[in-house]
């Protein structure tokens, strides 16, 4: 695969978001809503929401948090321009004062998030607003578009990962991505999950990807005969990788391309003997292209598998042996074809007084998977004295930090003594289960933007990569299986359970579960 990577413009990356035409790429009712804060005189109430989202893809048992980088670069440039402002006096609909308010409109919001690349579970805090009511509002459609899909994309690409092993992994598919943004965020959102490369060049270019490619069966067909495309085709590259299903794998295409690597091998050129297969049993033919390799003196070929990959079809050909070692996965994987769309949502927690005090709010249903957790929060994960996740519990933001465990400040320090964490299950809080073994806590959420300004380091794509991989490897292999994953622990501190079921049952309608009691439970990892 020819290779390239690096881009001579490094702010090119920021150009999409940056635009100053995308202030109206939202949902219509956030703007009715914002004219309404507006007028009714509660624009600058003080707000905090939350992102979240309340169910894993199936099979799931982690997923991998992508976007957020992006997402800032957006926020922090949102504006709207004269044109906008015409288009929507064109619509009948917004006070003339009102439009003139959004002609200064400028996000001062502070943003908390979890870094790109951190695994996270459902109904966690992966994001946490706070600002006047009327910006953080229309924050939310831009939050959800961004985090969900880019977030979905790098999940996906952490289980094919996990499917590939150590073996090479291209992202093939833009052309069947969700048009062009849908095939440049999401070949980003691919490599954070583990991609090595993409075949999407102005993603290389964009975001310094590397970019890979072979050939298609259409340089076959513009030659007489196979040998000729496949000799044509060497001698133009260097690393050359020939596409053998054109015609018949075994009777043809093998045997041409043993012909032409064992040709250049006598012209003297150093070249790795190297073929993508691209339909048939990929099992047998990888097999048998091995097996023909060896009996021609080429020892450790270059066996590319394309087609349909999934993840699963990816560990069934492992468990079958193929000798495949490099694997280019598209449609499956740019549109996670299987689960189309990460259920994330975007719900007001708690709004401040004019005190000053902070005012829980929460969302009842008749489905108790879509009772929200009320209040600001913090998010901790908790691991043992090996760095493997034990759990995360959501806190209250106001909990003492001596509720939590201290992290230790090297390798080399002195691990704590296991503790027990105390939790509460988010949908019944009527007892206490606990997690033993705890040695250790990290706070996850981190302040990204202060007064609508990013805060920190921007980190590299390679840094967020790193992040999943080493994230993913702390997860216990039960959580991490591609089937019937082990459900990870996520539960309420008990000072937040008292919190929701106590505000729960103040509401007409609602049933709450009684006090919280001892500790019925507790869980040994």
């Amino acid at each position: 695969m020819a290779p390239g990577k690096g881009s001579e413009d490094l702010d090119v990356s920021q150009r999409w978001t940056r635009r100053e035409d995308l202030a109206l790429l939202t949902d219509f009712y956030q703007l009715t809503m914002m004219a309404g804060y507006w007028k009714s005189g509660r624009k600058d109430l003080t707000a905090c929401f939350n992102y979240f989202f309340r169910d894993l893809p199936p099979h799931n048992g982690f997923a991998v948090a992508a976007g957020l980088e992006q997402l800032l670069d957006l926020v922090e440039g949102l504006r709207f321009n004269d044109q906008d402002i015409r288009y929507l006096s064109g619509l009948k609909v917004f006070d003339p004062a009102f439009l003139e308010y959004l002609r200064g409109f400028q996000v001062r919001c502070t943003v908390e998030a979890v870094p790109e690349g951190t695994v996270v579970f459902a109904h966690e805090p992966v994001m946490q607003v706070v600002g006047p009511l009327i910006q953080a509002q229309l924050l939310e459609t831009a939050i959800l578009n961004t985090l969900n899909y880019q977030s979905l994309i790098a999940t996906k690409a952490a289980r094919i990962r996990q499917a590939c092993g150590g073996d090479n992994l291209v992202e093939f598919g833009l052309r069947r991505a969700q048009g062009p943004d849908g095939g440049l965020s999401g070949a980003r959102a691919a490599y954070i999950g583990g991609a090595d490369s993409t075949s999407n060049v102005l993603a290389g270019k964009v975001f310094g990807i590397p970019v890979r490619g072979t050939v298609a069966h259409s340089w076959i067909m513009s030659f007489d005969d196979e040998l000729s495309a496949f000799r044509a085709y060497a001698a133009c590259f260097s690393d050359p990788i020939l596409l053998v299903d054109t015609y018949d794998t075994l009777t043809s295409g093998l045997p041409n391309a043993v012909t032409v690597f064992k040709e250049l091998r006598a012209a003297g050129r150093p070249v790795r003997a190297a073929i993508r297969l691209d339909s048939g049993d990929l099992a047998r033919l990888s097999k048998a292209a091995r097996r023909m390799f060896a009996e021609a003196g080429f020892q450790d070929p270059l066996i590319v598998a394309s087609n349909e990959l999934t993840e699963d079809l990816i560990a069934d050909l492992k468990r079958q042996g193929a000798p495949i070692n490099s694997w280019g996965v598209g449609t499956h994987l740019i549109t996670s074809s299987d689960h189309p769309a990460l259920g994330g949502v975007y719900k007001l927690v708690a709004v401040k007084s004019n005190e000053g005090a902070w005012k829980p709010r929460i969302k009842l249903s008749s489905n108790p998977l879509k009772m929200t957790d009320p209040g600001r929060k913090r998010l901790v994960r908790y691991s043992d004295e090996n760095g493997l996740y034990l759990a995360d519990i959501i806190r209250l933001y106001h909990e003492p930090a001596d509720s939590d465990l201290p992290a230790m400040a090297a390798e080399s320090a002195k691990p704590a003594t296991p503790a027990v964490v105390l939790f509460a299950d988010r949908h019944d809080g009527s007892y206490l289960r606990g997690i033993a073994g705890a040695t250790r806590s990290e706070h996850l959420l981190e302040v990204v933007m202060e007064d609508g300004k990013r805060v920190g380091a921007r980190p590299s794509l390679e840094e967020m990569k790193a992040r999943a991989q080493h994230q993913l490897a702390c997860l216990p292999e039960e959580t991490r299986r591609l089937r019937n994953p082990d459900v990870y622990t996520v539960g309420l501190s008990p000072s937040l359970a008292e919190e929701k079921f106590k505000l729960a049952g103040q509401i007409p309608g609602a049933l709450a579960p009684g006090p919280i009691a001892q500790p019925r439970e507790t869980r040994h990892e």
